[in-house]
């Protein structure tokens, strides 16, 4: 067994930090290691079955950060225990670093505060680092090495986005990417679907199963079918489904009896999605067939199995639509829910053997829905949003991506999961307005990135069921969000009608 060992200062840090224990240990390949956690004393132990070089991943706190996830260098396992901060301090530096020469040599004009600060930072770690011997002394260094890091990393990519978005601009006076939102499972009032038609130019219509399908063979079409009916009629570019939810409760309860003879499942898995395509052939052109499959937790399915029953979804969808666009949802793109030890694929490696097999995918659509636990995606900063995105479009596949953010931490009624929301993740305190800077900032660094043809939000009111609390654009009540209107004022400035 590995073990890598790290101190922690100031102690204080460690009397409120159950985050730690989500923490993970990554190889190169980005993948994560099942990882164990402990905490003796002011050392937190690091345990995995394989004694590999890595980096520690775990949320800490930055001032005017909340608590990201970031990042240690590649370090080796070695008895004496690393100071937890100097290493996420290096960590941070050495990204940042590699990515300012990537952006510059991409000819990217580098902001006049950004060298200040990053220069800040060097000088600050290199003074933590000579004074090791001291662990308090130089993690009070590093704390601030941090600091100038995140804040340059913060920089550079907002100049980054601006940059790109102006460049994108000149060659396309509407940029080519797909702004959307899900219409949920249930209608939406008239005057919901005027505020739906000023805010998106597409529309993700569910086709849940469990909602299609909730007795066997009792099939209830009417709200999907109003649903495609209003957005062909309103010119929306219609996305259906997930037709294959492999997420916990995504299916429908009946099925539950056949969790244990996969090949009965697979043919009533197979029947409905034939069912759902041949249904609304040639009004829907873009099928999002499976989602959720590289994470699971659907039945007692085995990851094998999981990835065997996409592949054979996927094959089926084509069959019945030969000019149809096929994509799969993937949920928790980090890969943090592989410290656990239940996933032997990362996410990425999960959507690479779809592709190694044969199958054709026409995107990828990535589900990042920050600040839930226990599942969702930690809080991270934009320079790690960044560059998830171009490590995803290396595998040369058009991205759509699915995002969701909370606007308060209060029950919600509505919620039809066990998620609840992590209010200590983000910058501030949880609340409508940092839902809107939280949209603002990530949808505009979506929209500089060529690689990705779609943004949708993950649902437009929290009136309807839905997965992740509190994410919708509109109040129960009706009225909007701040975001909803962020998200117009993104669509005049990016979609100008002349």
């Amino acid at each position: 067994m590995g073990v890598m060992r790290f101190l922690v200062y100031p102690e204080s840090v460690l009397l409120d930090w159950p985050e730690v224990h989500r923490g993970s240990i990554t190889g190169l390949d980005q993948s994560a290691w099942s990882t164990r956690i402990d905490v003796e004393g002011q050392t937190v132990i690091c345990r995995r079955m394989n004694s590999d070089s890595g980096k520690f991943n775990v949320a800490w706190p930055v001032e005017g950060f909340g608590r990201p996830v970031l990042t240690t260098a590649n370090l080796p396992e070695r008895q004496e225990p690393y100071v937890l901060v100097v290493e996420l301090a290096r960590g941070k530096i050495v990204q940042l670093r590699n990515q300012l020469a990537q952006w510059q040599a991409g000819g990217m004009l580098i902001p006049n505060d950004f060298t200040g600060l990053s220069r800040e930072a060097h000088l600050l770690l290199a003074k933590s680092v000579a004074v090791q011997s001291d662990p308090a002394q130089a993690s009070s260094l590093a704390q601030r090495a941090l600091e100038r890091a995140c804040q340059a990393a913060d920089l550079l990519t907002r100049s980054y986005a601006h940059q790109r978005l102006h460049v994108r601009h000149r060659q396309y006076p509407q940029l080519p990417t797909i702004l959307g939102g899900s219409l949920g499972d249930t209608p939406l009032s008239p005057a919901l679907q005027q505020e739906f038609l000023k805010t998106f130019s597409g529309a993700a219509v569910p086709l849940q199963w469990r909602h299609i399908e909730p007795e066997e063979g009792h099939y209830c079409w009417d709200v999907c079918d109003a649903q495609i009916e209003w957005a062909q009629a309103n010119n929306l570019l219609i996305r259906g489904g997930p037709l294959l939810d492999l997420s916990t409760d995504g299916l429908p309860k009946w099925l539950s009896q056949w969790e244990n003879d996969f090949w009965n499942l697979q043919s009533f898995v197979c029947d409905f999605v034939e069912t759902v395509v041949s249904r609304y052939l040639g009004k829907i052109r873009i099928w999002e067939v499976a989602a959720r499959g590289n994470s699971g937790g659907a039945l007692a399915l085995a990851e094998e199995n999981r990835l065997q029953l996409v592949a054979k979804v996927l094959e089926v969808a084509r069959r019945v639509d030969e000019d149809g666009q096929f994509l799969i949802r993937v949920d928790q793109p980090w890969g943090d829910y592989q410290a656990r030890g239940q996933h032997k694929l990362s996410p990425m490696h999960f959507a690479d053997a779809l592709v190694r097999a044969g199958i054709s995918l026409s995107a990828i659509n990535l589900e990042i829905a920050v600040g839930y636990s226990p599942s969702g995606s930690p809080s991270r900063d934009l320079l790690d949003f960044s560059r998830l995105i171009d490590f995803w479009s290396v595998l040369g596949i058009p991205l759509q991506v699915t995002l969701a953010f909370p606007s308060a931490t209060s029950p919600d009624n509505m919620v039809t999961t066990d998620l609840e929301v992590d209010s200590r993740s983000w910058r501030g305190q949880i609340s409508e307005a940092s839902q809107a800077a939280w949209l603002d900032e990530h949808v505009s660094l979506l929209l500089a990135k060529p690689g990705v043809v779609a943004v949708f939000w993950n649902h437009f009111t929290d009136a309807q069921p839905h997965r992740f609390p509190h994410a919708g654009l509109v109040r129960p009540d009706g009225s909007a969000k701040p975001a909803l209107h962020d998200l117009q004022k993104l669509r005049e400035r990016h979609w100008p009608l002349s």
